[in-house]
C-alpha cells in the first residue's frame, strides 16, 4: 500500500519538518533501506540519543510531546514507560513491539514495516535505551510476510552497521532485537494476549494487575507499544517537545501526527499522514476524493471495525480522541471506512460479528457466548426470520458486552458498532422481524458461527 494523494493533497509536499513518519518514503514505493534511510538524516536521534540524553530524560522528552498510543487504546506513552521499574538491578527487561495489526481495514503499520523498517528499528533502538530493555521483539502478523523479509533484512543491516548488538555506538549499551511472526489470531493485538503467545501459550489476555511493567514475558518487566507509536520516538528526539507539539491542529488535545485513511467505494482510497485535528471532511472529501460516482455515503467508521458507526453530519468532527468522542465513538486506529447506500446494515453488522466471535480467546462467558448469541440473531433477522424481541436481544448484548463487563476490550469493540448500527438504521433490522405466526422459536435457531 502506498500513500496516495487527491485534490489539496497533491499540493503539500511530504517533508521532515511536517511528516516526520513519512517524509523518507519512496515514490516508487519500494523499501528504504540503510544507507538511503542513513542518507535521510536515520539514526540521527539514535547517535544524539545515545550520545547526549540520559535514559530518564528520553522518558521524559517523550512524556512532554504527548506521544500516545496510536494502536487504538490511545494511553500516554510516556506514562507507560515511567512505569517500568527504576531498580537498577533488574537487569532483564524486554521491549515489545506490538505489530499484529489484524483491525479490518487497518495497513497503517503494514506501510511502515514494508517500506521503512529502519525507522521502527530507530524508534526502538531509541526506546530500548530509555527503558534500559536489552532485548526486544517485533511481534508480527503472520501474514505479513514481505513485512517480515524486510524487517529481517533490516535487522542484519543494523547489526552489520553496529546499530543493534553489543556496545551500540560506543555506549556500553546492547540491544538484540528479533521480528516473531505470530499464528494469526486478533486477540493477540491485546497486549498481554500477546505476551502469552510470544512465550507459546494459548492466546488469552492476563489479569491485570500484574501489569506487564512489573511482571511481563517471562515473568520480566516488559514494555509493548505499537508499531506506529515506536516510529513516533526519532522525530520527537530529533526536533524537540514544541516542534512535535506545533503539528496537531488548533483545538486537538492529542499531539503530532497521525496516520489516517479511508477505503470503501471513494473515489481514491489511501492512507496519508495528517496532523492531528484536521476533520473527516477533510479526510473524505479531500483526500478520498468523496464517494465515487453513483453512490451515496450512508455512515462511515472512523477508525476500523470496532468503532461504532457515524452519519454524514458527523464529517466535521476533528480527527483526535476527543473530537470523536463528541460524536459519539472512539478515534481508533484512524482509518475510515465508507459505507455505501447500496450496503444492507444487518448484513454488514452480521458479517462484522462474525469475524468478532470467531476471534474471541472464549476465556470469559460474556465474549464468549455473547458474541455467538449477536450472530445467531442477526442472521435470522438477515433472512426476515427474526422474531418480536430480537433488536432489544442485541441492544441487551450490547450492554452486557460493554466496557468493564469483559476480561478485557475485545468485546467491548465487537458490540460498539453493533449498538451506533441499530441506534441510526434501526428500520433496517426491524424489517427483518417476521411477523408473530412465522416467527422461528429461538432455540430453533442453531447458533452458526463458523458458517
Amino acid at each position: 500500500m502506498t500513500l496516495t494523494s487527491f485534490g489539496p493533497a497533491n499540493r503539500i509536499k511530504r517533508s521532515a519538518e511536517t511528516h516526520p513518519l513519512t517524509w523518507r518514503l519512496r515514490d516508487d514505493g519500494e523499501a528504504v533501506w540503510l544507507d538511503e534511510y542513513q542518507a535521510k538524516n536515520g539514526y540521527a536521534a539514535a547517535r544524539k540519543a545515545f550520545a547526549d540524553m540520559a535514559q530518564d530524560d528520553i522518558v521524559q522528552t517523550v512524556k512532554d510531546a504527548g506521544l500516545k498510543g496510536r494502536g487504538g487504546a490511545g494511553f500516554p506513552t510516556g506514562v507507560k514507560w515511567g512505569l517500568m521499574p527504576k531498580d537498577e538491578s533488574i537487569n532483564i527487561r524486554y521491549l515489545l513491539c506490538n505489530a499484529d495489526e489484524m483491525e479490518p481495514n487497518t495497513w497503517k503499520d503494514r506501510m511502515l514495516m514494508e517500506q521503512l523498517p529502519h525507522l521502527l528499528i530507530e524508534g526502538m533502538l531509541i526506546s530500548a535505551r530509555a527503558l534500559k530493555t536489552y532485548r526486544g521483539y517485533i511481534f508480527l502478523r503472520g501474514e505479513y510476510t514481505t513485512a517480515a523479509k524486510h524487517l529481517n533484512r533490516a535487522v542484519e543491516e543494523a547489526k552489520a552497521a553496529g546499530l543493534l548488538g553489543k556496545n551500540i555506538l560506543g555506549s556500553g549499551f546492547d540491544f538484540e532485537l528479533f521480528v516473531h511472526t505470530g499464528a494469526g489470531r486478533y486477540i493477540c493485538g491485546e497486549e498481554t494476549a500477546l505476551i502469552n503467545s510470544l512465550e507459546g501459550r494459548r492466546a488469552n489476555p492476563r489479569s491485570k494487575p500484574p501489569f506487564p511493567a512489573a511482571v511481563g514475558v517471562w515473568g520480566k518487566p516488559t514494555c509493548v507499544n505499537n508499531v506506529e507509536t515506536l516510529c513516533n520516538v526519532p522525530a520527537i528526539i530529533a526536533d524537540g517537545v514544541d516542534w512535535y507539539k506545533s503539528l496537531a491542529r488548533e483545538g486537538s488535545e492529542d499531539m503530532g501526527t497521525k496516520l489516517m485513511g479511508f477505503s470503501g467505494k471513494v473515489k481514491n482510497p489511501g492512507l496519508w499522514e495528517l496532523p492531528f485535528g484536521v476533520t473527516g471532511r477533510e479526510l473524505f472529501e479531500d483526500y478520498a476524493g468523496g464517494m465515487r460516482d453513483g453512490y451515496k455515503l450512508k455512515c462511515w467508521q472512523p477508525g476500523g471495525a470496532g468503532t461504532g458507526f457515524l452519519l454524514p453530519e458527523h464529517l466535521d468532527a476533528q480527527m483526535y480522541a476527543g473530537g470523536i468522542a463528541k460524536v459519539g465513538t472512539r478515534m481508533g486506529t484512524g482509518l475510515a471506512m465508507a459505507v455505501d447506500d447500496s450496503v444492507n446494515m444487518v448484513s454488514l453488522l452480521r458479517n462484522m460479528e462474525q469475524f468478532f466471535a470467531r476471534e474471541s480467546c472464549g476465556f470469559c462467558t460474556p465474549c464468549r457466548d455473547g458474541l455467538p448469541w449477536s450472530v445467531k440473531l442477526l442472521m435470522a433477522i438477515e433472512n426476515g426470520q427474526g422474531q418480536p424481541g430480537d433488536i432489544e436481544t442485541l441492544l441487551g448484548l450490547v450492554g452486557f458486552l460493554g466496557p468493564g463487563k469483559t476480561f478485557c476490550a475485545h468485546a467491548p469493540g465487537a458490540v460498539e458498532p453493533l449498538g451506533s448500527a441499530i441506534k441510526y438504521f434501526r428500520p433496517e433490522f426491524e424489517a427483518g422481524i417476521a411477523p408473530v405466526s412465522a416467527a422461528v422459536p429461538p432455540l430453533a435457531r442453531p447458533i452458526v458461527v463458523g458458517a
